[in-house]
């Protein structure tokens, strides 16, 4: 076995997150996992509501297309407002973290290596991993070391809020089909029905892409919807009875 890709020789494994661009992959995925299940749980909710409410397939609709046009404008750009303000917030760091660099280089390396110090390593080899990573690549080293951040790496606001907008128009698409094509008498049903499966896969999927528990992802996610659902269906039946 060549010694360069045995155990712990550079080769990593597989199921292991060493791939660049993670933090990028991990924002966008996070957004599009959060604005499906806000898709999912918001429209169901909205057109359960209506539907308890009457029976009209254009009231139905029309609520149905609005909660989409708007949920999906209000995940967009709540998504590119923080990540945005993350992203200013990195910049600001990094931007300091250079100066520093500039102003006061032998603090930073000291700096830098009492970092590895306290993570275990003895005195001279933490002085010497500084002084490399330094000399290869203060900022970048600084920047990881200090901050926990990549600075060729930071979160994309355009990025998370494009993901964010169409995840939550897919998911929203599915009640809206949901509650519009089956008879009027099954459309409450089929749709409570479809929207906890949809909401199982999605949990199910964000789970193991994110590498957490599969079961309590889905728990969470399908407990939670169909408590809105449930609300928003006693809500539209109270509505309907009042004749508000």
């Amino acid at each position: 076995m060549d010694e360069t890709t045995g155990p712990g020789r550079g080769a990593p494994h597989p199921h292991e997150p060493h791939a660049e661009g993670l933090a990028s992959r991990l924002n966008w995925l996070r957004a599009g996992v959060l604005g499906a299940n806000d898709g999912i749980v918001s429209t169901a909710g909205l057109v359960v509501g209506v539907a308890a409410a009457t029976t009209s397939p254009s009231a139905i609709f029309t609520a149905g297309i609005a909660g989409l046009s708007a949920g999906a404008i209000s995940m967009a750009v709540g998504e590119y407002v923080s990540v945005s303000t993350q992203r200013d917030s990195e910049r600001a760091l990094l931007a300091k973290e250079r100066t520093e660099l500039r102003d006061e280089p032998d603090f930073e390396l000291a700096e830098l290596a009492d970092i590895y110090q306290a993570k275990g390593l003895s005195a001279a080899t933490a002085r010497q991993v500084a002084a490399e990573l330094t000399a290869h690549d203060a900022f970048t080293a600084h920047a990881e070391a200090e901050l926990g951040l990549n600075p060729h790496e930071l979160t994309n606001p355009w990025q998370a809020a494009i993901s964010s907008a169409i995840s939550f128009i897919l998911g929203a698409v599915l009640p809206l089909l949901a509650i519009m094509l089956p008879p009027t008498t099954a459309r409450i049903p089929v749709t409570f029905g479809s929207m906890l499966v949809a909401l199982a896969i999605t949990g199910s999927v964000s789970a193991r892409l994110g590498g957490s528990h599969r079961g309590r992802a889905v728990v969470r996610v399908v407990i939670g919807g169909a408590l809105a659902m449930a609300v928003t269906y006693a809500i539209g039946q109270l509505a309907g009875v009042s004749g508000i």
